[in-house]
């Protein structure tokens, strides 16, 4: 009897690698998941490094202007300058193993499971970190002294409770970045879960009929404040929180969260380093008779423009 001819199903091209197909599969849940689940990240200023640990981000002051005399010279004005420098962490990592003898007897499929997990994961500890950084920003000084201007954390004693007050509170947010010269676009809004929904029942910012005040009450959605954006975030429970140190990466992410319901900032606000984009493997060790899974990206964040970034908390 003759050998039965195999159609490797992870096979590319009928070539190769059994498990190449597999792996690609595997990477796109990966990287669909953080894509998807990701918010913060393309709300900062990204930039992206071949090699070091660090980059520099310039700040430079405003320039003043003058009525010009008749016949005076032109000689120029000052500018103050100063630069931000942002490290490189400790790569993020998220990793799984399965043992074989455990997905042979299995009687459902884990891998696009753990795979979407891995992705979720990361996206999560990058969101939580740089909701973190808009709440350091918020509570910063001047980058140049005299010449910039510091964050603003904004005290609302009911902005957790009480949507219309947090609706005043984070237009407050809105003024101080207009009259510190903020760009207008690019601005955004981060709450939890808890004051998105209130926001969503009160009648100025959503339309029960029609979705053209800013929101929709059918849906649950609440389109903008003062024409910014409003994000939802799980991440931000996590970062309205007390946090003293952050283990395992170069300790930018430090800050005082506790009771902070809100964050305004714009995209200027917070700067991320990439060194190394999402790198994912799938490897078989026979070793240890399973399969290691993992998913790793190497950036680094912190605050650049604290007078682009504020906070609402209630004491």
């Amino acid at each position: 009897m003759s050998n039965a001819t195999v159609s490797r199903l992870g096979q590319a091209s009928g070539a190769g690698d059994a498990n190449a197909l597999f792996l690609k599969i595997f990477a796109g849940e990966v990287l669909s998941m953080f894509d998807r689940e990701n918010q913060m990240l393309g709300m900062t200023t990204v930039r992206t490094i071949k090699q070091g640990h660090s980059a520099k981000f310039p700040v430079t002051g405003s320039i003043a202007s003058s009525y010009h005399t008749i016949g005076n010279e032109i000689l120029g004005t000052a500018v103050q300058h100063a630069e931000k420098v942002i490290n490189i962490d400790d790569m993020l990592l998220a990793h799984a193993f399965i043992g074989e003898i455990d997905e042979l007897k299995n009687e459902y499929e884990v891998r696009s499971i753990y795979s979407k997990e891995m992705g979720f994961a990361l996206a999560r500890t990058v969101d939580k970190h740089l909701i973190n950084l808009a709440v350091h920003g918020s509570q910063a000084s001047a980058t140049i002294s005299g010449v910039t201007q510091g964050g603003k954390d904004l005290i609302d004693a009911d902005a957790d409770t009480n949507a219309t007050s947090l609706i005043d509170s984070i237009f407050e947010c809105i003024q101080a970045m207009d009259e510190k010269d903020v760009p207008s676009n690019d601005r955004f809004i981060v709450v939890k879960p808890d004051q998105y929904y209130q926001l969503c029942n009160v009648d100025k910012l959503v339309s029960r009929d029609f979705s053209d005040n800013g929101g929709d009450f059918a849906k649950g959605s609440v389109v903008s404040i003062g024409g910014v954006p409003v994000i939802k975030s799980n991440s931000a429970v996590d970062a309205f929180t007390t946090q003293s140190a952050v283990t395992g990466e170069n300790n930018t992410y430090a800050h005082d969260g506790q009771n902070h319901v809100a964050v305004v900032f714009h995209k200027s606000g917070i700067g991320t380093v990439k060194l190394k984009d999402m790198v994912i493997e799938s490897t078989y060790d026979p070793r240890r008779l399973g399969t290691l899974m993992t998913a790793r990206l190497a950036l680094g964040s912190n605050y650049l423009r604290p007078e682009a970034c504020s906070a609402i908390k209630t004491a």
